[in-house]
């Protein structure tokens, strides 16, 4: 099986695996398996791969810390919400309560305003006899 090397050629054989410049694939003989050549020219790919490697670490030195400060969060926002529910409960209390006196002590406290203003028209009108002398 003869295959062309020139690029816009139609491919015949392994040439469809050529990906870059500096690769290129052959069939083995009387078998399916393809072998996959590098060139030495081209080949930084040990310097790429070095490269991804150190991307690749510190990324996932990104997620860790993504990850600890969303569990953070998420206890913080735990706590938070606990907090909330027991302040709530308090209010509730206090209001029954509150209620509760007002009801109870609600009569009370109108004989008191009451009293308070006739003291206060009582006052007014002795003053105003006084100073009429």
């Amino acid at each position: 099986m003869a295959s062309t090397s020139y690029r816009g050629a139609p491919y015949y054989g392994a040439d469809p695996y050529r990906s870059r410049e500096g690769l290129s694939t052959r069939t083995a003989a009387g078998s399916d398996e393809i072998q996959l050549r590098i060139d030495p020219l081209n080949a930084d790919l040990d310097e790429e791969i070095t490269g991804l490697r150190s991307q690749i670490r510190q990324l996932k030195g990104v997620a860790q810390e993504i990850e600890s400060e969303a569990t953070f969060q998420n206890d913080l926002i735990s706590k938070l919400q606990m907090t909330l529910v027991r302040a709530e409960a308090g209010v509730k209390h206090n209001l029954r309560q509150l209620k509760r006196s007002i009801i109870q002590e609600g009569s009370n406290h109108v004989v008191h305003v009451v009293l308070f203003a006739l003291l206060c028209f009582t006052v007014v009108y002795l003053w105003s006899k006084i100073s009429r002398r």
